[in-house]
């Protein structure tokens, strides 16, 4: 049973349909890359100031805006900013018009429809018991845009934060979440096994890197299926390897470059000591030097807190078709909020495969389909007006 108030929150999410459509297409022409997002934080801050919400400038190019309410009781909206260096091949009026940059994870969807849900607060602040921070993050991927937000302190006073992805896997308009463990951790690394290279004739007064190189990229697959139980979730996958040039040439050195999953903390530091020591040992049989280098930023997996999670699936039940999400092993840095704040993470299904929108996240004909945009504006306002009447009656 829907009270007024959410009643009047449908309503307006409903009648800002084309708003949020037409803001999502303006974005998605002209794409921009992590901390590079100075167009989309500008529409971001005209059209906070259009409906009087104050904001300050976050993590070089993001946004946080206010919506202030009545009570003690702080929740976070996010929605992330930047795009990827993809060219586009969808065939629709509003195709990227930057080249080899492409909006292909949704996120000007999600700038969108926050922007959509900032009107629908802002409307109803009178009703609100608490205030509202309207994060509009940049640089997740890859950037660690998130963690940024974290160490400036935005978040120091929030008491739940909620964040809606557009879900490719997902039929349109259908919302899901799940509690505890969805998105797994992210490490990106570098093997370099470093020997003395010479002419491929006579690899004997050679060291050759490419032969422990070959040993390495097998033995990785048996960390997982060696060292880690059957049921706990890992992958690691080494997709790019680089050596010689030439058919004729022995490198000096040769890269192995990969990326670890899982959703254990434990596990994943037990998995780094391994790959790390069989690179190490293998090199040595060959008398080369094996080393490997993290990546600056690693991502977390993303942990949700069990009982929103409930929350989230109770109050989107009020306007869609809901279901747990499934575990995926593709990281995101929310993931950074859920270590110090309570919150979910949630996916909105955006795959009509009678509109041909069926490609997944991170290809160039991937899209969304925009009639369901409105219901993500609506989520957004439900979960902060709930959440407020929720911690009321705690």
């Amino acid at each position: 049973m829907l009270d007024p108030v959410e009643v009047k929150i449908i309503e307006l999410a409903k009648s800002l349909s084309d708003y949020v459509v037409s803001l999502r297409r303006d974005i998605h022409m002209y794409p921009e890359l992590r901390f590079e997002e100075f167009r989309t934080s500008e529409i971001i801050m005209r059209e906070l100031t259009s409906v009087g919400i104050e904001y300050v400038r976050a993590a070089e190019t993001g946004v946080v805006g206010f919506v202030r309410g009545g009570g003690d009781y702080v929740v976070a909206l996010r929605a992330d900013m930047d795009a990827l260096p993809i060219q586009e091949e969808n065939d629709v009026p509003y195709k990227s018009r930057v080249e080899g940059k492409m909006h292909a994870c949704g996120h000007d969807a999600h700038v969108a429809m926050l922007l959509g849900a900032a009107r629908v607060l802002s409307s109803i602040k009178e009703y609100l018991g608490g205030s509202v921070k309207l994060i509009f993050q940049p640089a997740e991927e890859g950037g660690a845009g998130a963690k940024k937000i974290m160490e400036e302190g935005h978040l120091k006073d929030v008491s739940a934060i909620f964040g809606i992805h557009v879900w490719s896997d997902l039929p349109a308009g259908t919302v899901a979440t799940r509690r505890g463990p969805m998105c797994a951790s992210a490490d990106s690394f570098v093997i370099r096994i470093k020997g003395m290279g010479g002419h491929a004739a006579h690899p004997e007064l050679t060291k050759d890197p490419t032969a422990p190189a070959a040993d390495i990229y097998n033995a990785l697959q048996k960390i997982v299926t060696r060292n880690v139980g059957a049921l706990t979730p890992v992958v690691i996958t080494t997709p790019k390897f680089e050596g010689s040039k030439a058919s004729n040439v022995i490198p000096d050195e040769v890269r192995i470059t990969g990326t670890l999953r899982t959703f254990d903390l434990n596990v994943r530091e037990k998995v780094l000591a391994r790959i790390e020591t069989v690179v190490k040992h293998y090199s040595l049989a060959w008398e080369c030097e094996g080393i490997l280098e993290l990546s600056e930023v690693s991502y977390p997996p993303v942990i949700n807190t069990p009982e929103l999670a409930d929350f989230v699936l109770e109050v989107a039940s009020k306007i869609t078709n809901t279901s747990e999400a499934l575990m995926t092993m593709g990281a995101e840095d929310f993931s950074y909020y859920l270590q110090e704040v309570p919150g979910a993470f949630i996916s909105l299904g955006v795959k009509n495969k009678d509109k041909g929108i069926i490609y997944p996240h991170h290809h160039p004909k991937f899209n969304v389909d925009e009639d369901v945009l409105w219901l993500g504006t609506a989520l957004h306002a439900l979960l902060a007006y709930n959440y407020f009447k929720r911690t009321k009656h705690l």
